[in-house]
Parts: structure tokens; sequence; C-alpha cells
């Protein structure tokens, strides 16, 4: 799996093309996989050294409030996720009524860096993250007339913008931007959503080599 797929696309008469399925309810319970970036790719939140990623003030600020999403929604969790030095990884579910029950309670899977739950968590936190099978994820991919994109976009906008916001307040650095919008992918199964966790968890080891790495920007 490449973020080649997850590229912004321009439409030839030059408009920005939409990031979010069309028609598509993003309040509904499933798991998404999304990237977030910075402005230009520039790197803010730390370095990889031996292959795991160092915070710097901004990373660990970053850090903090994505830790924190799940105490801010009742119905949403974190699974796999990785901060990187100008990006962010991450699977957040949405787990409504409908889709918890579609889920078992096996052991708990995950790379060490990103395991930590938020306070109060830790057993819906495990749920989630475990090697579920591949009929396990709801798989309801009905469109709504609904043409605003739901809970998702709620989730992240509010994410980018206290972290901004408190950058700014604590290091007076009006220099720093996230990158408008981010990338989504909705997760099918759980083959694919153990391919992305995957992933995730090899993104510092493949650093040298990551298309947001601006480097290796064209790569």
């Amino acid at each position: 799996m490449t973020l080649r797929k997850y590229e912004i696309t321009i439409k030839q008469d030059g408009r920005r093309k939409r990031n979010r399925l069309e028609g598509y309810d993003y309040s509904q319970g499933g798991y998404y996989f999304i990237t977030i970036c910075t402005e230009n790719k520039r790197h803010f939140f730390g370095k990889i050294k031996n292959e795991k990623m160092e915070y710097s003030q901004y990373g660990d600020i970053v850090l903090k409030y994505w830790q924190a999403i799940p105490s801010h929604y009742k119905n949403v969790f974190l699974d796999e996720w990785i901060i990187m030095p100008n990006h962010i990884h991450g699977v957040i579910v949405i787990d409504n009524d409908f889709f918890a029950s579609a889920v078992p309670v096996p052991a708990a899977v995950g790379a060490e860096h990103c395991s930590a739950p938020t306070a109060g968590r830790t057993t819906r936190t495990n749920i989630i993250r475990a090697n579920i099978g591949v009929n396990q994820i709801s798989t309801n991919t009905n469109k709504t007339k609904n043409t605003k994109y739901g809970l998702l976009s709620k989730i992240v906008k509010s994410f980018k913008e206290i972290s901004v916001k408190t950058i700014r307040n604590n290091f007076n650095n009006y220099e720093f931007f996230w990158q408008r919008s981010y990338y989504d992918h909705i997760v099918r199964n759980g083959k694919s959503l153990n391919n992305i966790r995957q992933y995730i968890i090899n993104n510092p080891a493949k650093w040298e080599h990551d298309r947001n790495n601006s480097e290796n920007l064209y790569i």
C-alpha cells in the first residue's frame, strides 16, 4: 500500500477534486483510515531516529490532542496510528450501536508506539484494536442525500483547529499550518484493516522512501 491512492487530484479545469466519497455519510459506523499533512509537508513534529519517532514540542502537542479525540465523542475510538515528522496516519473508528454488535472481544494487538489509550477507554480500545475477521467490519456503503461529510470531518476539523491554536499560543508561531483538508479511505474488510495497520506500524522504518518526506516527495 502506498499513499499514492490517497493523493489529492486536480480536475482538468483546475478545480480541486473532492477528497470525500460524494454522498457517503461519514457519520456511519466504520473504520476510516485518514492522513493529515502539514502545509507544504514541513517537518514540525520531530524526527525519525533509529526507525523511531522522537517528538518535538509541537509533536507533543499534536500527540496530546490526537489521543484526546475519544474523550470528546462517546462513539469514537482510535485504532492504529502514528505521528510522523510532517503527517499523521490513523484509523478512526466510529462505533454506532449497530456497528458495535459486529465486533467481538479478542486480544488486543498493535505497536507499542501508538498503543496508549485515552484514560477510561482501555477496554473498548482493546476491542477495536484487535485483528478482527474479514466479515466482521461493517460494509454498509449506503449513500445518503446528505452532502455534508458528517462526524469524521468534524473530528478532523476540531483536532486541527485546537492544535494550531495551542501551538500559536504557546510558541507565538504563526508559520505552522495543516494542509487543507485530509485524505481518507473507508476500510471495507478485516484484511484491508490489517494491511493498513501494518502500513502504519512500518511507517518510521520506511521514512526515507515515504512520499510525505519532502526529500522523496515524488518517489
